[in-house]
């Protein structure tokens, strides 16, 4: 079995971990200290997307998913990461996803996107958040344009942007926090955004008050919860780099010793996204051929099983 050479190779550097004086630790309040640890975390964060890992597809996936789950709670919704996995992967081509699959969508989406900040973009993200496209929404995205060119700080940029969005439109708070990753990525001029905000939004950072309610894009205390979020996202995201690395550099070291036909597409797919069914398969691999090598990569401790089911099973790093 052929494996492409850059994924035997590996990756050149470890995967940067956030120090602890940079993880944001108790109540911070002030913008200078808030900016302190965004500043470092991303930083981190930075050098992690720069280095452009084999892994950086199921990465930025399971960053998604974790973005997809926060957002269906924010809309009342009951759907966990594993009931969304379940709609993505085993629903019929075509079918609607129904509201919760729609959003999955739209966070796989800027997952695996451009870091243009374009219209037909944002409308069509618009359309799975089934949000009505407007004018308002067309004017916030030019300011969007405008505001990139600013010499401020990206967070402090993706947080004024988003609350722009939901000055304009209070029913578009999904989209705002959306496109407040994609100013971020663009700021900072990422290939491809990866999701950070929306994955701290019921984080204790968002909540304000003796009555510790949700602090709304634009409300009182909106910048430093942004600047907070930002900063424990990206230690959020190192951490889950360093254990995927882990993980990857395992299906690495094994992959040539596979010798099932179709097993360079499978290793190749772990390193792209979150999860495979087990009754995965091509011309090259039967179900049955894939569902063998799935046990065999699980015994060997490369996949982990992620479903708990004894049948309809879906295998990841």
């Amino acid at each position: 079995m052929k494996i492409a050479a850059d994924l035997l190779n590996g990756d050149p550097l470890p995967v940067p971990k956030v120090p602890a004086w940079a993880r944001p630790r108790g109540e911070v309040q002030r913008d200078v200290d808030a900016g302190y640890v965004a500043g470092a975390a991303l930083n981190c964060l930075e050098n992690l997307v720069r280095s452009a890992p084999v892994w950086a597809g199921v990465w930025r996936q399971r960053l998604a998913l974790k973005s997809a789950a926060a957002a269906t709670r924010l809309l009342g919704r009951t759907e966990e990461e594993s009931a969304l996995r379940d709609a993505q992967l085993f629903g019929a081509a075509g079918n609607d996803p129904g509201p919760a699959g729609k959003v999955l969508l739209a966070w796989r989406r800027l997952a695996s996107r451009s870091t243009t900040l374009d219209e037909e973009a944002a409308r069509s993200i618009a359309d799975l958040l089934e949000l009505k496209w407007d004018e308002p929404l067309t004017e916030m995205l030019a300011n969007g344009a405008d505001l990139l060119s600013s010499s401020r700080p990206a967070p402090v940029l993706a947080a004024e942007f988003a609350a722009e969005v939901y000055r304009a439109r209070p029913d578009a708070e999904l989209l705002a926090f959306w496109l407040a990753d994609v100013v971020l990525a663009q700021k900072l001029r990422w290939p491809v955004p990866v999701p950070l905000l929306m994955g701290q939004v019921n984080a204790t950072g968002f909540k304000a008050g003796e009555t510790r309610r949700r602090i709304r894009p634009g409300g009182e205390g909106w910048p430093v919860a942004v600047l907070l979020a930002y900063a424990q996202a990206a230690v959020e995201a190192c951490d889950l780099g360093a254990d995927i690395a882990r993980r990857a550099a395992l299906i690495l070291e094994v992959a040539p010793k596979l010798r099932a036909k179709g097993s360079a597409d499978v290793v190749k797919l772990l390193l792209d996204d979150d999860a495979l069914p087990g009754s995965w398969s091509t011309p090259k691999l039967s179900a049955r051929g894939a569902r063998r090598l799935f046990e065999r990569l699980q015994h060997l401790g490369v996949v982990r099983e992620l479903s708990g089911r004894p049948t309809f099973r879906l295998y990841g790093l």
